[in-house]
């Protein structure tokens, strides 16, 4: 187990790893391109790439020259493009990272894949199920690797959680609850208010607790029960606005066996008393017959994480808490340091597969659609509607 102290080395390492001293000739690594200069870029590939001794991150795109070339610039990129066919027209392109807004996801991983381009996908993958499938058939069609990026996925605390409550100890799953709600006050300029290009809280932050609810059941739900949700309505909107935007969501679901899930899950949760922000709520907590497990801090657990495990023995109750940041923490055989981000253990993974290796943990086209249909249903069931499928056709 990882005590406190090795925090700080930890948080340092995860963000500034080293350079790995295994590195392979530029003949042998996977030439990545990114396409458009988003935020999320560095955290998702640059750093973990810095690390993983088969990957250079060459190419980035944007519809504008100049912020593609800061962006190159301010990462040590080789190559910065007008407009993202342009990388994509590049040869020695062969992965491309699609961190676009969702809207876009289905025509640029199209034509990524038409050019021969293995993806890394932001999720959510698209912004209807019919789009995910479609990606991921022609992918198959082209032998070509395919990943949505539900980067959680791929780490040890995860994985340790689901082997706790298949082992029986706490008996049979009654009810699943995830939370994935933070306090941060995105401009209503921001992409993940736009409906067109697929905005929304359940789109956004509420993709993970769909996917991390299904996860941990080990099966798909049988129906949305119920849904709420809030508006976001922009401050200069007029009284009468109406938003199709969801700035907060809650479901519940019913699954096989009387098992029931619920999910919540907010963009910008509101200030307490009108001044102080509430603490983020990201946890995955699982009800079982003799007992509870609930992981903290789910989608970040290199940060910092808990699997706190509650058991009933009788008329005691016996409570532990374990921390696992690298897969030896848990007794599993895989390859992975404390300081993994869970993008570089996803970044392990998707060049494994590239190269013919079996990764440790994938997900699979099936798991990707299944999220996008239940995204679907709740949509459905709240009344907002599935957001608006691409006018792009291949």
């Amino acid at each position: 187990m990882t005590s406190i102290f090795s925090a700080p080395r930890r948080l340092y390492m995860a963000f500034h790893p080293p350079q790995s001293s295994a590195r392979t000739d530029d003949s042998k690594s996977v030439k990545f391109g990114i396409l458009g200069a988003a935020n999320i870029a560095p955290l998702a590939l640059i750093i973990p790439a810095k690390n993983h001794p088969e990957v250079e991150v060459w190419a980035v795109a944007a519809r504008d020259v100049n912020k593609a070339k800061a962006f190159a610039k301010k990462h040590g990129v080789s190559k910065a493009y007008e407009g993202y066919q342009a990388l994509l027209d590049d040869p020695e392109v062969e992965a491309v990272y699609n961190p676009l807004p969702n809207g876009l996801h289905f025509e640029w991983t199209m034509k990524a894949l038409a050019a021969g381009k293995h993806v890394l996908l932001e999720k959510p993958s698209s912004n209807t199920a019919d789009e995910t499938r479609r990606m991921f058939e022609f992918a198959e069609s082209k032998g070509l690797i395919l990943l949505e990026a539900f980067h959680y996925r791929f780490h040890p605390a995860l994985h340790r959680t689901k082997a706790i409550i298949e082992s029986g100890e706490l008996g049979a799953i009654r009810n699943i609850r995830v939370e994935n709600m933070a306090p941060i006050p995105w401009s209503d300029d921001d992409i993940r208010y736009n409906y067109d290009l697929g905005g929304g809280a359940l789109m956004d932050m509420g993709c993970y607790t769909i996917s991390c609810m299904r996860y941990l059941a080990g099966t798909n739900p049988t129906k949305v029960l119920t849904s709420t949700y809030e508006p976001h309505k922009p401050k200069s909107a007029p009284s009468n606005y109406e938003s199709k935007v969801d700035r907060m969501a809650t479901a519940t679901f019913s699954f096989p066996n009387d098992v029931t899930g619920t999910i919540c899950t907010d963009l910008s949760m509101p200030l307490r008393f009108k001044i102080l922000p509430p603490m983020p709520r990201v946890s995955a907590v699982v009800e079982c017959e003799q007992g509870s497990v609930e992981l903290f801090n789910f989608p970040l657990p290199t940060i910092y994480h808990s699997i706190t495990v509650t058991k009933r023995e009788g008329k005691k109750t016996k409570t532990r808490t374990e921390r696992v940041y690298k897969p030896s923490d848990a007794g599993m055989e895989y390859k992975g340091e404390d300081w993994w981000l869970t993008y570089r253990y996803q970044l392990e993974a998707f060049v494994d597969r590239l190269k013919g290796r079996e990764p440790q943990t994938w997900v699979d086209k099936e798991d990707s659609v299944a999220t996008m249909e239940w995204i679907e249903k709740v949509y459905e069931k709240n009344g907002l509607g599935v957001r608006p499928k691409s006018t792009y056709t291949p």
